[in-house]
């Protein structure tokens, strides 16, 4: 009985040292898109910023250009809403998922025989349960990235076109 308990004990320290790493991966991945997205906004930011200080010579372009850029952000916070769209079926399809798995890790566990068999279904499921929001986490970050990224492009298109408009007006 004893040796089944420090077996036990074992395969437990195998499940929690996996669950801790798949946390950690789990932050990793939040790490990176978060930055990714940062960097992509910050640089938006500066080309805007350097945009605008031009834009004040000509009260009629600014105009245009003031509704343009008003346009580009309309149509990214739209293609950012869609993205949130997807983003949030890749979340509920990723909780559903994970009651589905534990439901039926729970039926098993309650049709085991031994403390063996237990263990062995809780090992399995924890297992599989790393491995899915792994995975899934894989997904939804790149979801989130594409957005991001999608989202972003009418700004700097809208910014380019800005850039452009502003090298043609003649030096004063």
């Amino acid at each position: 009985m004893a040796t089944k308990a420090k077996a036990a004990r074992a395969d437990l320290k195998q499940v929690e040292e996996a669950v801790a790493a798949g946390k950690q991966t789990v932050e990793q991945v939040v790490k990176a898109s978060t930055e990714n997205y940062g960097q992509a906004v910050s640089m938006t930011k500066d080309q805007v910023e350097k945009a605008s200080k031009s834009l004040m010579e000509g009260y009629d372009e600014m105009t245009s250009l003031s509704q343009k850029n008003v346009e580009a952000m309309v149509k990214a916070g739209n293609l950012w809403a869609k993205s949130a769209e997807s983003i949030g079926k890749a979340y509920f399809n990723l909780a559903q998922v994970s009651a589905e798995a534990g439901v039926e890790a729970a039926q098993a566990m309650f049709a085991a025989k031994t403390l063996k068999d237990v263990v062995d279904v809780q090992t399995g499921y924890t297992k599989s349960s790393i491995d899915t929001f792994v995975a899934e986490g894989k997904k939804i970050n790149d979801i989130t990235v594409k957005a991001a990224n999608e989202a972003l492009e009418p700004i700097q298109d809208q910014v380019n076109e800005n850039i452009k408009t502003i090298l043609k007006q003649p030096a004063a």
